[in-house]
């Protein structure tokens, strides 16, 4: 099974291709430290009895109910991204945080007035079938031009390039839009970093996303992306790259070599770019 960062159906379809023989139950879960244990994915029977979906994180497991809502906390329809919560009990949960009952009480109780539902931090939908699509954190969003749009969005629209092997994608501050999506990209092997297959990823973009993502976004060619241990791209680095603000605390990077990389492509497209107003 898959944790970490939510597995994205071009990753899913090529594992259970290469890796399972197509003959396995291949599952991307669903949990959070905080919840001691996972919540969701592809238990046994789904594949035989049900369908399995890649890009999918599954059902939630027995005994646990997971709720996709909107700002007031109602129910989002079928295939309406909205917050995903717990909305009752579960083994393993936690019960306070050390020294500080007050802020477990603010950060994971209170997001729904009136409600007493466990706020996940992630944005999801589920479809009409019930299987849930964890979409990331709901603070990585970009706002551009006043539209908010899921950074694991825009990723998984780039992974469906058939150049692009895996992407990270950040807000860049822009004066006209607010945020411009800046997205670090590695390729596949027998593809070469050019402008030329940055413009064709560019409109990749604006057919699977939309102009108004694709006409600024800025795509910076790297081997690979910074990553704590267990998967899970550190985007905060890669924002203060962008920004020019001070790494902080690296202790959970799995390769540091990753974070020279980023900055170097960002000095490359920043110098490009610069090169072009002039």
């Amino acid at each position: 099974h898959s944790v970490g960062e939510p597995i994205n159906p071009e990753a899913f379809k090529w594992y259970f291709k290469n890796i399972g023989r197509e003959d396995i139950v291949a599952s991307s879960t669903w949990w959070m430290t905080e919840t001691g244990q996972m919540l969701t994915g592809h238990y046994p029977g789904l594949g035989k009895i049900f369908p399995l979906k890649p890009g999918t994180n599954g059902y939630p497991f027995p005994g646990v109910t997971l709720e996709v809502l909107d700002d007031d906390g109602n129910p989002c329809p079928p295939g309406v991204r909205g917050y995903l919560a717990i909305t009752s009990p579960w083994p393993a949960m936690l019960m306070t945080l050390f020294k500080n009952p007050q802020r477990y009480v603010d950060v994971y109780w209170s997001r729904f007035k009136g409600k007493t539902y466990f706020y996940t931090g992630d944005f999801a939908i589920k479809d009409k079938d019930g299987y849930l699509w964890v979409l990331g954190r709901a603070d990585d969003v970009l706002k551009v031009a006043g539209h908010r749009i899921g950074t694991a969005e825009i990723e998984s629209a780039m992974i469906k390039h058939p150049a692009v092997a895996e992407s990270a994608c950040i807000g860049k501050t822009d004066p006209v839009k607010g945020e411009i999506p800046f997205i670090f990209t590695v390729l596949k092997q027998g593809y070469k970093p050019d402008p030329n297959l940055a413009n064709e990823i560019k409109m990749h973009l604006r057919a699977t996303i939309g102009p108004l993502v694709a006409s600024d976004a800025v795509i910076a060619f790297v081997d690979s992306v910074p990553k704590t241990r267990s998967g899970k791209i550190m985007r905060r680095l890669l924002k203060a790259i962008v920004s020019g603000a001070a790494i902080g605390d690296v202790t959970t990077l799995e390769d540091g070599v990753a974070v020279e990389e980023a900055k170097k492509a960002y000095e490359s497209v920043k110098e490009a770019l610069e090169r072009g107003k002039s």
